[in-house]
């Protein structure tokens, strides 16, 4: 699996950091895919337990077997595993630190949602007239795009969402700082059962730059 680092491994989970642009599961159009990959070079193949966008880079918790995958997934759905994210947004959030509960449109039906944020740092990039936030966020809740979409409906949308985000202001980033991925990380996993973990990705080096050219 080239270009992708494992971060952990035992007997029942397989912690990987996936690369931005590489998607979770194939599909109509995906021609290669983590499962795909894992699958060449595991046998069994193991299974996902959660999933990340394909634009999102960081961790991914994967199980060795179905029990493994079952036990992990209640985890994670009793909130016994923080998954925490680091993203660029636009602007400033109104307040230090929060929670974002905006219900979300999911396949036809509103559903409860839950994003906790906390501004680590603000600037402004005076080129191009941006004033931006460093966030540290947490899930509460999986929703499909959450974080993305939480964000944007605040009106701070993360930098070089191309799909939620500010298109102009996506097309000056990539002109000045050349900014050509989303600006959000699964940066760390800590699953507290009893046995402890603690699991950290760091930043790819295309947002680190990105940082560098910001600050």
């Amino acid at each position: 699996m080239k270009n992708i680092k494992i971060l952990y491994e035992d007997e029942f989970i397989l912690i990987i950091d996936k690369p931005a642009g590489l998607a979770v599961q194939g599909g109509k159009g995906v021609k290669t895919s983590l499962d795909s990959l894992l699958a060449q070079v595991r046998t069994p193949p193991p299974l996902l337990v959660h999933r990340l966008d394909k634009d999102t880079s960081g961790i991914i918790l994967t199980a060795k077997e179905r029990e493994a995958a079952a036990r992990f997934s209640l985890l994670i759905n009793g909130r016994k595993v923080i998954k925490q994210y680091i993203a660029v947004c636009a602007g400033c959030p109104g307040q230090k630190e929060g929670v974002i509960t905006d219900k979300l449109l999911i396949r036809g039906s509103l559903k409860n949602s839950e994003t906790g944020f906390k501004v680590v740092k603000t600037g402004a990039l005076a080129k191009i007239n941006l004033e931006y936030s460093i966030l540290e966020l947490e899930l509460g809740t999986g929703r499909m795009h959450q974080i993305r979409r939480h964000l944007a409906m605040k009106g701070n949308p993360i930098l070089g969402d191309d799909k939620y985000g500010d298109f102009s202001l996506n097309k000056k980033l990539k002109k000045e700082i050349n900014l050509k991925r989303l600006l959000l990380h699964a940066s760390r996993l800590v699953i507290n059962d009893d046995v402890k973990l603690d699991v950290s990705a760091p930043l790819p080096e295309y947002f680190n730059s990105c940082l560098l050219q910001l600050t």
